[in-house]
């Protein structure tokens, strides 16, 4: 087929996204709804064989907003003008030059999905733990052990972000009040078998510095049998924690949620504690001795004060709390895709705007990015949709000058696909597994009910190995 830009202005423009959670979803949402006078063919593609990526795998199972954000992408991706391909390895399965050849354009939006380093001594004691892989393990992610070591009964968490609320919560709530989530039944069982007494959340700077957000924060409050503890001592507000409080009603919400409740001590006697600490940095994971040589024994801080400026300085005090395991839940970092740059520094693919770049600073004609790995893991999932209306007005501002595909028939990267024996899976699909974990949720609801209470009413159970999801979805 010629690849003259006169042929290829009598075809659809053809965009692959490699990517199906929010970033992914949004930017082809955003393209098919642009003002333009020529047609458009889009592929949404994913390593997993389901789609909404961090929604399903990134978020905890009772979090409130996750209903109305998958509705919301599923409402997208049942138009039918997007096409949705899963199970499918970038760099394994397709190359970068399997996407030139059918595509016109390329967007990555693999998002962020590995913990940052932290680099103190102990990080790497048994018992230290990335809280990116807790929450694969507690999603569902078909690519963890089906197992994790909850043995603990003391556990830190380190940071201050939703992420660690979300792993705190988790650890610290009673197994059978996330029955009624999607979670899957490996996850119930080790959660319930857990030990867990104390959990306690370390942040850096003050409780008007925190980065979680009030519904996060307020969702603590809703654990049943768990004490909320926090302590006078953290409790330091300078200037510059003075003007945010002023000018940022969130941070008002949020610290006088948290005032509040310092003044009413909560100690109703609860079996499990969650414990809220400011103004901590951690130096050392502390290995235990004799019988528990390798393993964590206690962390140790040092305590900081507000520098005026609601920045923070070191005191030189060193405390130390006795716990059995870590996690660190300061922050993600993207991952390193073949044939394609990557900045070590911001774990993001070089580019300005989304469009990327080489290592001379020049764009790479038709390849783009969006969401974390064009920006950093850091803002909330509906801020990918500016992140995503910048890079689709920059690849409709390049149309004319794109690479034209060899091959830019829709069936044809079916057939490759095919032709190499890809398991890949569709929209069709991924209904036909959505109906699959619902039915199990009533098969659960049904056999556990014994005639007397009400049985738990689960709305799905997840399922978690790629095989059975590959097989389900496949029919």
């Amino acid at each position: 087929m010629s690849n003259s830009v006169t042929d290829r202005e009598q075809r659809p423009l053809r965009v692959a996204i490699i990517g199906a959670g929010p970033a992914g979803v949004y930017a082809a949402d955003i393209l098919t709804k642009a003002e333009r006078d020529f047609e458009v063919s889009i592929d949404l593609f994913d390593q997993y064989p389901a789609p909404y990526g961090l929604i399903r795998y990134g978020v905890a199972p009772d979090h409130p907003r996750i209903k109305g954000i998958v509705n919301a992408l599923h409402k997208v991706l049942d138009r039918g003008d997007i096409r949705f391909l899963g199970n499918i390895n970038y760099g394994r399965d397709l190359t970068l030059k399997d996407f030139r050849d059918f595509y016109d354009a390329i967007i990555f939006a693999t998002g962020a999905i590995k913990d940052a380093d932290l680099d103190i001594p102990g990080v790497g004691l048994e018992g230290s733990f990335g809280a990116a892989n807790f929450v694969s393990w507690y999603d569902g992610h078909p690519d963890v052990p089906r197992e994790w070591p909850l043995e603990a009964k003391e556990i830190a968490v380190i940071g201050n972000g939703n992420v660690a609320l979300d792993v705190a919560r988790v650890l610290s709530k009673h197994a059978d009040d996330l029955l009624a989530t999607e979670i899957p039944d490996n996850v119930y069982r080790g959660l319930k078998n857990s030990p867990v007494t104390d959990v306690h959340v370390f942040g850096r700077r003050g409780p008007a510095q925190v980065k979680f957000t009030p519904l996060e924060l307020r969702e603590l409050s809703h654990s049943r049998d768990v004490d909320i503890v926090l302590y006078p001592e953290d409790f330091d507000f300078d200037e510059g924690s003075d003007e945010q409080i002023r000018s940022n009603n969130q941070t008002k919400t949020m610290v006088n949620t948290l005032t509040n409740w310092l003044v009413e001590e909560q100690d109703s006697g609860a079996s499990r504690r969650l414990h809220l600490h400011f103004l901590h940095t951690p130096v050392e994971i502390v290995e235990g001795t004799g019988d528990g040589a390798g393993k964590v024994a206690a962390i140790k801080f040092e305590r900081n004060e507000l520098d005026g400026t609601g920045n923070v300085r070191g005191t030189g005090e060193i405390v130390e709390y006795p716990v059995q395991a870590v996690y660190r839940a300061i922050g993600y970092f993207g991952s390193e895709l073949p044939e394609v740059g990557f900045d070590e520094r911001r774990g993001v693919i070089p580019n300005e705007g989304g469009r990327v770049i080489d290592t001379e600073g020049n764009p790479v004609p038709g390849i783009y990015a969006t969401g974390w790995i064009k920006r950093g893991p850091v803002g909330l999932i509906g801020h990918t949709k500016g992140d995503a209306l910048e890079t689709i007005g920059f690849l409709l501002e390049d149309r004319l000058d794109l690479p034209a595909a060899k091959n830019p028939g829709e069936d044809a990267i079916i057939s490759l696909l095919e032709e190499r024996g890809v398991e890949y899976t569709t929209w069709q699909g991924w209904l036909k597994l959505d109906e699959y974990e619902r039915k199990l949720g009533a098969d659960f609801a049904a056999a556990n009910d014994d005639g007397g209470a009400p049985a738990v009413q689960r709305e799905r159970v997840k399922v978690v190995p790629r095989d059975e999801m590959v097989r389900v979805s496949r029919g």
